[in-house]
């Protein structure tokens, strides 16, 4: 699947101010995740930017790994996912994008989680846990 809008906005120069004039904007667009989406209904997941929606996705059929591309897609669909229930459950969490154009979630305590990574690790080889990387940010 090809999402060129994400691959536009992590090309342009200014995505990092993009963030930090429009953190709602951006949160709204980095929370899409159109393909997990897709994949957490077909199984019967409903995705709520919960942390047991993330428990669910982890109980998923991975299926998707059948795709090299839609493992790369999917897995950073997931790294979005967890971005967005972390920024949405844990005080003080929010978007920042790296200077290359990769969106991290910074924690209150200074700390930044690269999810993008994380989530395509978890596509593709289920490790380590979506609500495991949760549980570990959420406690820093």
């Amino acid at each position: 699947m090809n999402l060129s809008f994400l691959d536009k906005w992590r090309k342009r120069p200014e995505a990092g101010p993009a963030v930090v004039d429009d953190p709602e904007g951006a949160a709204m667009l980095l929370a899409e995740c159109e393909l997990l989406r897709a994949q957490a209904q077909t199984e019967g997941v409903e995705l709520d930017d919960s942390v047991h929606s993330l428990e669910a996705l982890d109980q998923l059929r991975p299926a998707w790994r059948d795709d090299p591309e839609v493992a790369t897609w999917l897995g950073n669909d997931a790294g979005c996912y967890l971005g967005t229930v972390l920024v949405r459950t844990v005080p003080g969490a929010a978007w920042k994008v790296w200077p290359g154009g990769e969106p991290v979630v910074r924690l209150a305590s200074g700390r930044e989680v690269d999810v993008v990574t994380a989530g395509r690790d978890w596509a593709a080889n289920g490790a380590p846990e979506l609500c495991q990387l949760y549980a570990e940010a959420a406690e820093s």
